[in-house]
């Protein structure tokens, strides 16, 4: 079985395992209120939530990153690339951006190609030979081409919806049900929103690994995107981004965590897999 399809199917299981928490804590609720109807009410919620953050996911994206559109005439070299991609994806061309950050970072966004936009940081344009910068634009152009987007929109349409379920569970407790277990309730309510949570972020992690093997054969190079991450993690870890929820809300689109690292048990809260694992992949790839 190649990577791919097995992270297709991973990302499959991840989500049956949401909707299953889902269900659970749902049950709980209708069980102790006598009702669906808070479960109707927080979903509708969600949906206009996620709806909106998904339709706009390039501006907020951009807005977070202080990005600005670039010109063909200031980078021609940027321009080259990402056309000669789509070209060969024989998808349109998307508009590009730069942002004024230090750290090499890059991101793609957009609810499908047609809306597509593709942003660099000065520092991943600095640090970059243009074969590495092309192997991360293949990587980034996959996210949309694979409608990344969609499904980052939808897992954390899921875990907001469970984590707002067990906020009202935790509130309301058993209702009229007399015999529900306290103990029980708040440790359904405390531990539904944390592993909905873990769940979005292995959803992240795993779409990570499926843009860098679809953007490597893409560009037919993966030794050069091997070689840009190595680059790309010892700058990001030089000059880690200081959390704000605007970042926080957009950092999972990044090639690259923008913030400090994190070891042992925090890895299982990263959005990003381990630039170590990713590397060996693409080698793997090349017949290394």
């Amino acid at each position: 079985m190649n990577d791919r399809h097995h992270n297709g199917i991973k990302t499959t299981l991840l989500f049956a395992a949401m909707w299953a928490i889902l269900l659970a804590i749902g049950g709980v609720v209708a069980n102790g209120t006598g009702s669906s109807m808070f479960i109707w009410l927080f979903a509708g919620i969600g949906l206009v939530t996620t709806f909106y953050s998904y339709w706009n996911s390039d501006k907020l994206a951009i807005r977070a990153m202080a990005a600005r559109p670039v010109s063909e005439a200031e980078a021609p070299g940027y321009y080259a690339i990402v056309r000669e991609l789509a070209t060969a994806a024989r998808q349109p061309m998307p508009r590009l951006y730069i942002s004024p950050t230090a750290q090499p970072n890059a991101f793609a966004t957009g609810r499908n190609p047609r809306n597509a936009a593709v942003c660099c940081t000065e520092g991943i344009l600095r640090l970059l030979e243009p074969r590495e910068l092309r192997g991360v634009l293949g990587h980034e152009l996959m996210h949309v081409y694979n409608r990344d987007i969609l499904t980052s929109s939808v897992s954390a349409a899921f875990a907001g919806l469970i984590t707002s379920v067990a906020q009202f569970l935790m509130f309301f407790g058993g209702g009229r049900d007399r015999n529900a277990n306290p103990l029980a309730l708040i440790a359904t309510a405390l531990l539904a929103p944390i592993a909905a949570s873990l769940i979005q972020l292995a959803i992240s992690r795993t779409r990570e690994f499926d843009a860098d093997e679809d953007g490597a054969q893409l560009t037919g190079d993966p030794l050069a995107l091997a070689s840009a991450l190595r680059k790309i993690e010892r700058g990001a870890e030089a000059r880690p981004l200081t959390p704000s929820q605007p970042l926080e809300n957009v950092s999972h689109m990044m090639i690259a965590n923008p913030f400090r690292g994190r070891g042992g048990l925090g890895r299982l809260f990263a959005t990003h897999p381990p630039m170590g694992e990713r590397i060996a992949r693409l080698e793997r790839m090349a017949g290394y």
